[in-house]
């Protein structure tokens, strides 16, 4: 059995928000991935359960892999239809954070969340959250807010009445943020949250294969070429880095979503502590930062001194305002800063 993540109180409170919320608005961060998408999507089914009709609502264009999944044709973009947004966003009653420590991460939809008079849930599994939420459901050392979300519902005594619908974007969150359970996912109760998602009858295997094996020619290519061309390994630090500019997003015909996974693959190199991706923004000068880290090499304080971010102690993200080289740069610097819990 799991134990409670929310006390007596905090259960109470939840309950009564979902029950008798008129109005609900489920909210994800700026470039959702997999975890994410999850959670909205299978608080969503909890929410239609109890006889609602939630908005869910992704600021911003999300990965191809992802759109599989039930219900996923129900999100609205903000970006693409922020006038019906905001609307709604001004009569919620009711907003339940996913995935997300800080409204900035949701970026343009910040002023409109912070100004909106709904109460506020939130569930995510990232450090020092500042939501002004009526219940903070706040679990760093979670393996993913998916895994959050189902013990949520599995405390509220619900998960007994949910089907695939509720299993399958739960199981496809906790799978990609832990790398399909090859990282931060040591903790049994992950494995017994697992078995129970298999009692309603998901397929796992095509799960994995909808979100790894989906992808394009062009994507494989581009892969093949940033690892043959791109990355550059330190040996004497056991790290590594790779760019990806803005040319060769275009020659493969690059996608959001298609350097999924790509961040992690230097680390396959024996020994390699920590793996840094540098990619070019395609319409400002601007960087996206990924960091991967193995054992207990804290890429999440590399993100935060050099990159202007955080994240997770394996798993974390950042980014910087100046040209690739310039980014380039910085990434030496941050080797040669930490060289000695890298060596």
């Amino acid at each position: 059995m799991l134990d409670n993540i929310m006390t007596d109180g905090e259960c109470s409170m939840l309950r009564s928000l979902l029950e008798n919320s008129n109005m609900p608005v489920l909210c994800c961060h700026q470039n959702a991935d997999g975890d994410a998408i999850g959670a909205m999507l299978a608080m969503g089914e909890v929410l239609r359960f109890l006889g609602k009709e939630p908005l869910m609502v992704a600021p911003d264009q999300y990965p191809d892999y992802l759109q599989w999944m039930p219900n996923s044709e129900k999100i609205v973009r903000y970006d693409k239809r922020r006038d019906y947004v905001e609307m709604v966003l001004k009569m919620a009653d009711l907003i339940i954070c996913l995935d997300f420590n800080t409204l900035a991460r949701t970026d343009e939809m910040e002023q409109v969340l912070s100004s909106s008079p709904a109460k506020k849930v939130l569930i995510d599994h990232h450090l020092g959250p500042d939501v002004d939420a009526v219940v903070k459901v706040s679990r760093p050392e979670a393996s993913s807010t998916c895994e959050l979300v189902f013990r949520v519902v599995w405390q509220l005594g619900l998960f007994d009445q949910l089907g695939k619908h509720f299993a399958v974007p739960v199981y496809c969150g906790m799978m990609t943020d832990t790398g399909g359970f090859t990282y931060n996912s040591t903790d049994c109760d992950i494995y017994y949250i697992i078995s129970q998602l298999l009692t309603k009858h998901i397929d796992k295997d095509k799960i994995y294969r909808n979100v790894y094996h989906n992808y394009s020619e062009h994507r494989l290519r581009m892969v093949g070429h940033v690892l043959c061309n791109c990355m550059v390994v330190d040996e004497e630090r056991h790290a590594a880095f790779y760019t990806l500019n803005r040319e060769d997003q275009k020659r493969f015909h690059f996608v959001k979503g298609d350097a999924e996974g790509l961040v992690n693959m230097p680390l396959q190199i024996k020994g390699l502590k920590l793996s840094i991706s540098l990619r070019e923004d395609t319409e400002k000068q601007m960087i996206w930062v990924s960091l991967r880290s193995v054992d207990d090499f804290p890429c999440n304080e590399v993100a935060a001194r050099f990159f202007n971010g955080g994240g997770h102690l394996n798993a974390s993200g950042g980014k910087l305002s100046c040209t690739l080289p310039e980014a380039v740069d910085i990434v030496k610097q941050a080797f040669v800063a930490f060289e000695d819990r890298l060596k």
